[in-house]
């Protein structure tokens, strides 16, 4: 689902943090977490992140849009 390349020797820290559109993201573990975003964890490897997000952002769409879509078929 995420491209990644395989070479990628970054050895930053990072973690996982959502908004309230519930997409996710990860951000640099040391700043501060955007305003907006708020940090669903776990912390670590940019791949250990990106896995995380893959198993839990299932549905791409904006949580107002499913909201919408879901009154729409009601």
């Amino acid at each position: 689902m995420f491209a990644r390349d395989e070479g990628d020797d970054d050895t930053q820290t990072y973690k996982v943090v959502v908004n309230h559109e519930e997409q996710y993201s990860i951000w640099p573990v040391e700043r501060d977490t955007p305003p907006g975003w708020q940090d669903v964890g776990p912390s670590g490897s940019k791949a250990a992140c990106l896995d995380a997000i893959a198993e839990r952002w299932t549905d791409m769409r904006p949580l107002s849009l499913r909201r919408r879509m879901e009154m729409g078929a009601a």
